[in-house]
């Protein structure tokens, strides 16, 4: 458990907050770059890390990221018109360009240069991979744009999409790194039923045969392997033929995952705080995905009785009809006969779970299990980084980018292990299946270059 005021400095993003402070230092979704399709078009509201900004696509097809309230008087700037490389306030026309200068103050007289010493509080953007990304902290501190893959990805395989939770970011990131829940929370009854298909050895297991997988081991034990971007974890579970599955899941700090998947995977799971309670769930492809042997067969959602948004594979912002309000539809005779959870839908499976702590849970009261190392780990990670940058706005944080990092070789991945073999090297550019995938890609390109985004 933590203390109440670990709680607090863990929870809390607003400006000026020991853990909002180290957040600005990373580059950060701010919005889908489908939010704002096309030049001059609609601005839209932005909420993130407690502030409220207004995004806008200018003419130029530039995207700015502004305060929303205009330096004048406090007019939201939301309902200004979009026109000729700038945002306009509907109260008395003054005009901010991306920048947040104001470059036109129509009310004030011809020969004025009043105009010059106004600006609004702006953020650079960065788009790449189908999201508009901004950097809030200092000036002074900013560093490169952490390249996840994005920056080469082919505009026909970009995927990006969003979807609001209504708790404290925390507890969704808490989630993501629980390996253990997959064996409760996500579970069904059939599960224990699916017949061996022959995968149930050293290698790469079916997709369905990882349903069996959690059901059959439902105590996974977890290895930590401290990175240079924050931790990878191993969840290893027993099959029914007696092997050892494991699942690895990747922690980028601050707040990244790229949970585990055969054989394996460079999507990542982002959670943004919007504010104290309320967070976006950012998903994007970071790479072309490369399974050249097919590895895993059929995707894992072809089985079982859940939907779920990931199978999809629609960009943008992604409903919620999985409400609170309606007790997360919740099926009674479902949970008593089918699944564990009664929750159609897999992702509301883990937004009932997260959202039902309430907006920011009280961890002092929490009592903490062998299943939650990584969780203890994000944490001690978070907080100490705080403490540090609060002590001293110079110390070192985990993760930026530079020339010696190399974002684009993390990845999750999931086998059946040798007798003796070590986890550690699966997912990186020493696992064969990487190396096949990379292989695999390169010669695509040499045979049918594709076009990066943006050229």
């Amino acid at each position: 458990m933590l203390s109440q005021q670990d709680n607090e400095i863990l929870t809390r993003v607003g400006p000026g907050t020991p853990v909002g402070e180290v957040l600005r230092r990373y580059w950060t979704p701010a919005l889908l770059s489908s939010e704002l399709p096309a030049p001059d078009c609609d601005p839209v509201r932005v909420r993130l890390l407690g502030e409220d900004l207004v995004a806008f696509r200018d003419t130029n097809g530039r995207v700015g990221l502004i305060q929303e309230n205009c330096p004048h008087r406090g007019a939201s700037l939301y309902f200004g018109r979009n026109e000729e490389c700038g945002l306009r306030c509907p109260y008395h026309g003054w005009k901010f360009d991306a920048d947040g200068a104001c470059v036109d103050m129509p009310s004030e007289p011809p020969k004025s240069v009043f105009k010059d010493k106004v600006k609004a509080r702006a953020y650079p953007v960065h788009e790449s991979g189908g999201i508009a990304w901004t950097y809030m902290g200092p000036p002074e501190t900013i560093t490169s744009f952490r390249d996840f893959g994005t920056e080469s990805l082919p505009a026909q395989n970009q995927l990006a999409t969003k979807l609001q939770s209504y708790c404290n970011w925390i507890q969704t990131m808490e989630g993501n790194l629980d390996t253990s829940h997959i064996s409760w929370l996500h579970s069904w009854d059939g599960a224990a039923d699916i017949e061996d298909d022959g995968t149930d050895k050293p290698g790469y297991p079916s997709n369905k045969m990882t349903w069996k997988f959690w059901h059959h081991d439902r105590a996974p034990q977890l290895e930590i392997e401290d990175t240079w971007y924050g931790f990878r974890y191993a969840g290893l579970r027993e099959t029914p033929n007696g092997h050892t599955n494991v699942r690895i899941t990747e922690y980028v700090f601050p707040y990244s995952t790229i949970i585990a998947a055969v054989p394996y995977s460079t999507r990542h799971l982002m959670v943004v705080p919007i504010d104290d309670h309320n967070c976006w769930r950012y998903n994007f492809e970071a790479t072309v995905p490369s399974n050249p042997q097919g590895h895993g067969g059929a995707p894992l959602f072809s089985y079982g009785p859940f939907e779920t948004p990931f199978t999809r594979r629609v960009g943008g912002i992604t409903p919620r009809n999985y409400l609170a309000e309606a007790d997360y539809n919740i099926d009674r005779e479902v949970q008593r006969t089918t699944t564990f959870s009664g929750v159609k839908d897999f992702v509301s499976q883990d937004l009932m779970v997260t959202e039902s702590m309430g907006p920011i849970y009280d961890r002092s009261q929490e009592r903490l299990g062998t299943i939650d190392k990584a969780i203890i780990r994000m944490r001690n990670q978070l907080i100490r980084s705080a403490k540090a940058l609060a002590e001293n706005g110079e110390a070192p944080l985990l993760a930026l980018a530079g020339p010696d990092t190399d974002f684009r070789t993390i990845r999750a991945a999931d086998k059946i292990l040798e007798d003796g073999e070590d986890w550690r090297y699966l997912g990186t550019d020493a696992d064969p299946a990487v190396q096949e995938g990379e292989a695999a890609l390169r010669d695509a390109q040499t045979r049918t270059p594709q076009p990066a985004a943006g050229d």
